[in-house]
């Protein structure tokens, strides 16, 4: 016969979980800190209060939960991290918000979606970047003209 042993017994604590874990718990107590000392809102006893206080509560419990198992060593085991895509994609977001105000939601949000696709494996900037124009263009004319909100425009929304 052979022995065998558990290998949840044999796993340890899996810190990046717990690591987790706090921050969920950090932002539950924030949520709660903030709507605690919000003046104003409703006199109502329930109101808009009662949702932050809600999500808190939910974003606790997550944290426990996350706690628990990640001490209990029960998360499966990742695999290993690939920095460039994720690289790729926070340069795109970094690029929009930078390039928001100047060149405008279509072209910015079109190179967020070229970056974004070469994040995820599609090579040819020259296709994506048109294309992603194209699309964040659309939703403009859909949310600027469609909806009145007011989107940042830049060369290409001022010919319509």
């Amino acid at each position: 016969m052979t022995n065998t042993v558990s290998t949840s017994a044999t796993r340890r604590p899996d810190r990046a979980a717990l690591v987790i874990a706090v921050v969920l718990a950090l932002v539950a107590a924030v949520i709660v800190y903030s709507t605690a000392t919000a003046h104003g809102g409703s006199t109502t006893r329930i109101g808009p209060g009662a949702f932050p206080y809600a999500i808190s509560g939910c974003l606790f419990v997550l944290s426990v939960w996350t706690g628990i198992e990640a001490w209990r060593g029960d998360f499966p085991e990742r695999e290993a991290q690939e920095f460039g895509p994720v690289i790729w994609i926070v340069g795109g977001l970094a690029a929009q918000m930078l390039l928001l105000n100047t060149v405008g939601f279509s072209i910015a949000t079109g190179i967020l979606f070229a970056a974004t696709a070469r994040g995820f494996g599609k090579r040819p900037l020259w296709m994506t970047i048109p294309i992603g124009i194209v699309l964040s263009f659309v939703v403009w004319i859909i949310f600027a003209k469609g909806l009145q909100l007011s989107l940042p425009a830049g060369p290409l929304e001022h010919l319509i």
